[in-house]
């Protein structure tokens, strides 16, 4: 029996620093690994056999691990090493070694093998189970007791069992057996039997199945048994896959029809807060995950409906624990159909009340941030099999054994483990991305990182290339379950630009890589469109202005649907659909596309949009909800699809297929920008392109189901008018989903802003530079990578730049110079720096102190104060100067009347946005 001290207390979350988070609370102090998971997810050096392991159980800081194999290696594999190991192994818990306990289970005829292992409660006994005639040459009959302290095998003991054994459970006086036996001692014992612990002798419990017996297990009080396996009856009552009965007699105490016939269950488990089930099965409507039942009364409580064939299930410290190979978790609102999983966590009951049944049955309580990896390994490729808790030196080490041939993609094989300390893996590195529609705030968005152990980690933003962190916020995730994170940096200042990076830390204190740098400019004035499109609600906005794979950042308010790339689309396609605006993404129309990261539900009424620009012959999906990511959904709709004639039609599925299509004239594959929204609510659907209405249904219903939003691609079977393909070919836009539906007018109103000018931002970078320096009158500096300010001893810099023409109709609205200090020691500055315009004339190549040129009286700007550390700063510059010099070659100078220098990179140099640069926004007159 395993037994849990209970659920550890539920973690507090908070945020910290300038700007608004969303969603997001404060971490916890750091610790090994965030509770109430126990153990890192960092496989340890641990012995490998050379086969398979069916069985474990543990005793005073020894683990047991039985199966099919001859022999183990060291971890490394060490030539020579190898040490006989014959269906058994006994392994130090703290190191991973074999033990100087050596014991072979053989038989005369066939293969041997142990499938069982259970430990007496004195941790005297190890009982084993299994298909053997002897252990190291005593007679036995496929089960054995063997006295731990001298690893010697009871003789005495040796109760007939004529079939494989293939659990066991041990009280202080009875061992209860299930298996393939019909026979124990002679007498009839089907599938389930009970033995004394002691003398091995037969006790009057019965218990006969029809189908073989897979799992056995006590109840805490020892007043009843719970037996699991493929049975459909016991003791001549219906009950299928498991079944309660009395610890004395084997009398039916409580039976269960609702595990499918063609399921079984392979392995029970008990502790304080229940009983679990490890199920398996083959075939359509497959039951292959975990039931929890109540100590109470042995009724269900939740049910685990993931596909994967789970082996074992062990509960601890308010968390169970399970090896499967899950790889379809769609009934859960988890992870759809694909990778496989092998290693998994969940906690055992509900922290709040339990959900309401989805199709009959209570959902399962959340997944939990354990997640090491494994394969299939040999034999049947079921992945890991058996696990067990053995604790030394107040060190607790999870230990798990199977068929697997790998762990965490490192070579292992059958045998791994993992400790309640020494978390050593960081999180992957954040993808961070950043906007700004309005003046005055800058929204800085990441897709969550993954850490295999830890689900809620700690994120650090860091503006300008500062050293010190501007934000800190705190976020939940999972390998499967991605959220983006955001924080709004509301201290920005328009027509100045900032860089962003982002770092992710667990609970340990292991920190990921700085993400790459995200940028953006804040605007002027308010971005008309995407301004209107966030304050209508939209719940999912992708932009497509993103410039590294894999990720589409959501600039909603709310701001955690990022999308995925499949495939590789082709980024910041220009001219987007938005004027002045924002860069479109562009799709094969044969394999491409973007899918939500996370797993939601859409309500009953909603609203899709994007803008599309193709001339595709072959039809495709522009946008729909389905429930797979990266393979063809099998369910789908809320979805609008372009025909092989580039007609438009908008679906929902209802029971039937329901579709509004433009005419048969409408077709809109012209290869110009067109926006479509499709809506479904209270008023019915309505299809409504380039702000025209092109069609009504009377239709307010669609399926409920959990999925993610597709754009590019996704499958389209048994649609009216379907496509000859699937996919998209043909640039995307703006896509927005909305938890509503919009009204026409709404839906105009989009259409008309994106065509109304809009601000415009050009970045330009100094052409030449250089600067002069008193000490060295007659050098010249125009190669060097760095640029210096300084009153005294003077140090003068000089920047040229190609200033552009006003676009047609604009104007300039603000201007701002950007520039990076060095990474040298003391690079900043405690003195005003002023730009101001350069009247004469001057060469990087030529220009030293001895011939500077003349400067303007008047400066443009000036930074009061450079902090140190390798930074972008940025100041405004004076508008009405800088607009009447458009379109030419115009130069700035930076001085200073301190004694403090600045050090600033220059063009030449390679660092990241090192090139000084001017900033100039236009926008309508």
């Amino acid at each position: 029996m395993r037994r849990s001290r209970g659920l550890t207390a539920a973690l507090v979350l908070s945020l910290a620093g300038a700007g608004t988070g969303i969603g997001l609370v404060l971490m916890p102090e750091a610790s090994a690994i965030t509770p109430p998971v126990a153990f890192t997810a960092d496989e340890l050096p641990t012995w490998q056999p050379n086969g398979i392991v069916f069985a474990m159980a543990q005793a005073n800081g020894t683990v047991f691990a039985g199966g099919t194999f001859s022999a183990v290696r060291p971890p490394d594999g060490t030539s020579g090493a190898e040490q006989e190991a014959v269906n058994f192994v006994a392994l130090d818990a703290a190191t991973g070694k074999p033990t100087s306990c050596k014991l072979a289970f053989t038989i005369g005829d066939g293969s041997a093998t142990v499938r069982a292992l259970a430990v007496s409660k004195d941790k005297k006994t190890l009982y084993a189970g299994g298909y053997f005639g002897a252990v190291n040459g005593t007679p036995v009959s496929s089960v054995a007791a063997i006295d731990i302290e001298s690893c010697t095998p009871k003789a005495a003991f040796h109760p007939g069992f004529p079939a494989t054994v293939r659990d066991l459970a041990v009280t202080d006086d009875t061992l209860y057996a299930a298996g393939d036996f019909g026979t124990v001692e002679g007498q009839t014992r089907e599938r389930f039997a009970a033995v004394d612990a002691g003398s091995g002798a037969l006790k009057p419990f019965v218990a006969n199945a029809d189908e073989p017996g897979r799992a056995v297990e006590v109840t805490p009080d020892g007043k009843n048994v719970l037996l699991g396996g493929d049975f459909f009856s016991v003791n001549g009552s219906n009950t299928h896959a498991l079944a309660v009965v009395n610890a004395t007699t084997g009398a039916v105490a409580k039976t269960y029809s609702n595990i499918p016939s063609n399921s079984v269950v392979k392995d029970i488990a008990t502790d304080s807060t229940g009983f679990y089930t490890g199920n398996e099965g083959s075939g359509g409507g497959v039951f292959d995950g975990r039931i929890g039942l109540k100590l109470s009364d042995f009724s269900e409580k939740w049910r685990d409906r993931c596909l994967g064939a789970t082996q074992a299930v062990l509960p601890y410290d308010g968390v169970l624990y399970s090896s499967s190979h899950a790889h379809d978790c769609s009934l859960e609102g988890q992870f759809p159909d694909g990778k496989r999983n092998f290693l998994n966590a969940q906690l055992t009951n509900y922290e709040g009340a339990a959900p309401a049944p989805v199709d009959g049955f209570v959902r399962s309580p959340r997944k939990l941030g354990w997640h090491p990896t494994a394969n299939d390994g040999l034999g049947e490729g079921i992945g890991p099999r058996a696990m067990t808790i053995a604790e030394k030196s107040d060190v607790k080490y999870m230990w798990v054994g199977g068929e697997f041939t790998a762990i965490n993609g490192k070579p292992q094989q059958a045998l791994t483990r993992f400790a309640s300390t020494g978390d050593v893996g960081a999180p992957t590195t954040p993808v961070a991305s950043a906007g700004s529609v309005k003046p005055g705030e800058a929204q800085v968005r990441w897709r969550t990182s993954y850490d295999a152990d830890d689900s809620k980690l700690t994120y650090r933003i860091y503006r300008n290339g500062s050293a010190s962190p501007i934000a800190t916020v705190a976020a939940e995730s999972l390998e499967w379950e991605r959220p983006q994170a955001s924080w709004n940096d509301t201290t920005v200042k328009a027509g100045q630009s900032y860089t962003y990076r982002v770092t992710a830390t667990d609970a340990a204190g292991n920190t990921s890589a700085l993400s790459a740098t995200a940028s953006v400019t804040v605007p002027s004035s308010v971005q008309s469109y995407p301004n209107q499109v966030r304050a209508d609600g939209a719940n999912l906005y992708w932009r497509y202005d993103d410039t590294v794979s894999p990720y589409v950042a959501d600039s909603s308010e709310s701001g955690n649907t990022s999308g995925i790339q499949l495939n590789a689309p082709a980024l910041r396609q220009t001219p987007g659909a938005i004027s002045g605006a924002s860069t479109a993404m562009g799709f094969n129309g044969t394999s491409q596309q973007v899918y939500s990261d996370h797993c939601q539900t859409v309500g009953s009424a909603f609203s899709v949009e994007t803008w599309f620009k193709t001339n595709t012959t072959r039809g495709g999906k522009l946008i729909g909800f389905g429930n797979n990511t990266t393979r063809n959904s099998g369910t789908y709709d809320k979805q609008i699809y372009m025909t092989n004639t580039g007609r438009l039609v908008f679906g929902v599925y209802s029971g039937s297929t329901r579709t509004v299509s433009t005419g048969l004239f409408d077709t809109y594959n012209d290869n110009k920008w067109h926006h479509v929204v499709g809506t479904q609510g209270p008023g019915g659907m309505e299809l409504i392109v380039d702000g025209q209405s092109k069609g009504t249904l009377n239709v307010t219903g669609s399926i409920s189901y959990e999925g993610f939003w597709h754009v590019g691609g996704d499958n389209l079977a048994s649609w009216p008018t379907k496509p000859t393909s699937n996919f998209f070919a043909g640039q995307i836009d703006e896509t927005a989903v909305y938890p509503k539906a919009l009204t026409a007018a709404q839906a105009k109103n989009h259409y008309d802003l994106a065509k109304a000018p809009s601000d415009t931002v050009s970045k330009v970078s100094a052409t030449e530079d250089t600067y002069i320096n008193q000490g060295a009158p007659s050098a010249a500096n125009g190669a060097t990578t760095s640029l210096a300010v300084r009153g005294t001893s003077a140090y003068e810099t000089y920047l040229r730049f190609n200033l552009p023409a006003a676009p047609a109709g604009q104007v300039l609205k603000s201007a701002a110079l950007q520039i990076k200090t060095s990474t040298q020691a003391n690079a900043g500055t405690a003195d005003k720096v002023s730009v101001v315009p350069v009247t004469g004339t001057w060469s990087g190549a030529s220009t030293t102190f001895n011939n500077k040129p003349t400067l303007g009286t008047t400066a443009l700007g000036s930074f009061a104060t450079v902090p140190d550390g390798s930074a972008v700063q940025s100041t405004p510059l004076d508008t009405a100067a800088l607009s009447s010099v458009l379109g030419s070659s115009y130069s700035l100078a930076l001085t200073s009347t301190g004694t403090d220098p600045l050090w600033i990179w220059s063009m030449e140099s390679t660092a990241a946005d090192a090139a000084p640069q001017l900033v100039l926004t236009f926008g309508p007159k």
